[in-house]
């Protein structure tokens, strides 16, 4: 296992650096729409929360590695992109579905005399989600949160299958190479434990101080 690393240790510096890259604006990207298609799906309006609730059902029922595929074969023959970049985009979406319905559950254990109370003193919809209701669901939601997050990360391997030249894909390149398959993978989980533990233990700190 060290003289896979001190060999490749350039190749595996490099699919570190990509898998990190993506996972951070993948993460973004997924709070952000399931945050929005979460509030769509608790409005009044009728046909916010029918096309939130397509939106989740199509990304939440079709496998990642599916839609990844989609955009790298079918988008790229529209709008150009890399590897990278689909694979990014469909790991956005994909997540932002099952964000979106752990932060609509958030939302929904929030006691709904906290919207009552805030519209009766004048604010508006959205300003009461803003300040009133969404900062409790989110600490409601922060250990569930927390699983998508370290998912997220995991599931950003599926850009080995698109020229996403990420850690996975750096993994099998040099296993293909060397033949050592099992150090390789041995060195490539290591990598990966890198990014998730810290992040599983920084959510239950936040968990416990928000507590």
């Amino acid at each position: 296992m060290i003289n896979i690393l001190q060999n490749h240790l350039s190749e595996f510096i490099s699919g570190f650096g990509i898998t990190l890259l993506s996972s951070v604006i993948a993460l973004v990207l997924s709070l952000v729409l399931g945050t929005i298609f979460a509030i769509m799906e608790v409005v009044p309006n009728k046909g916010a929360r029918v096309i939130a609730r397509i939106y989740i059902e199509i990304f939440r029922n079709i496998p990642l590695l599916v839609i990844t595929m989609f955009f790298y074969v079918v988008v790229t023959k529209i709008f150009a992109m890399s590897g990278l970049t689909a694979g990014t985009i469909g790991l956005a979406l994909y997540t932002s579905a099952f964000i979106a319905e752990t932060v609509r559950a958030g939302i929904l254990a929030v006691d709904s005399g906290q919207m009552e109370g805030a519209r009766a003193n004048g604010l508006t919809f959205w300003q009461a989600m803003q300040y009133i209701v969404l900062p409790q669901a989110f600490k409601i939601v922060i250990p569930p949160l927390g699983n998508q997050f370290i998912n997220l990360v995991k599931n950003s391997s599926t850009l080995a299958f698109v020229a996403g030249f990420d850690l996975m894909y750096q993994g099998n390149e040099i296993a293909s190479t060397t033949f050592d398959t099992i150090n390789t993978y041995i060195v490539v989980g290591i990598f990966y434990l890198i990014i998730t533990l810290p992040l599983s233990y920084y959510m239950r700190y936040l968990e416990k101080k928000l507590a």
